[in-house]
């Protein structure tokens, strides 16, 4: 049995869209079906309401972080979406260069160089 609480969901897509844009969100959760939808919601609540839904770090800081954290895990989709999401919440271009030269530092020059290859997508619009 699962638990689901509507106001961490609701506050959780409100900052959701504003990061990544509210027409990659309801696309993502207009294409859930029975087996995915209740992850997108609890997705939804949990990452973007609970772990984004507080003013303890701002969303830029956050984006920042998000950055690190999902270049040192080599998860390239989803770190050029959150690149994206970065520069929505005032990320700059110098900015995202210098995390990415902390990723080649701390998870080596091949992962820098991935980061460069989807950053070059988010800035050149491909």
């Amino acid at each position: 049995m699962s638990v689901f609480d509507e106001d961490l969901f609701l506050k959780g897509l409100e900052q959701r869209k504003a990061t990544l844009g509210a027409e990659y969100v309801e696309k993502n959760l207009a294409a859930a079906d029975d087996f995915s939808q209740p992850f997108q919601e609890a997705m939804t609540a949990w990452c973007w309401g609970f772990g984004w839904g507080d003013d303890v770090i701002d969303a830029k800081t956050r984006s920042m972080m998000n950055l690190a954290m999902i270049g040192a895990l080599g998860k390239m989709s989803e770190w050029e979406l959150h690149c994206r999401g970065a520069v929505n919440n005032g990320v700059t271009k110098e900015e995202v260069r210098a995390i990415i030269h902390v990723i080649a530092i701390y998870c080596g020059v091949p992962q820098g160089l991935e980061c460069f290859r989807a950053a070059r997508k988010v800035f050149d619009g491909d």
